[in-house]
């Protein structure tokens, strides 16, 4: 288990390249951005879909 561990971090250390710091956060301000853009458009389909489906129900009650 000790010589995973130990391995494991000389793989993370050695040989993995690391995105810089700067593209980073620029990245994760993408993303950040584009979850809000798809949460709202995912609320306004709900809304509309959940008005459409109650003005079809107070059409067959009626």
């Amino acid at each position: 288990m000790i010589n995973y561990i130990k391995e494991s971090f000389n793989e993370l250390k050695n040989h993995v390249t690391w995105t810089p710091w700067a593209e980073a956060q620029r990245l994760t301000v993408v993303v950040a951005v584009f979850s809000v853009v798809l949460a709202l458009a995912v609320w306004g389909v709900d809304t509309v879909f959940g008005n459409i489906v109650g003005q079809y129900f107070q059409w067959i009650k009626a």
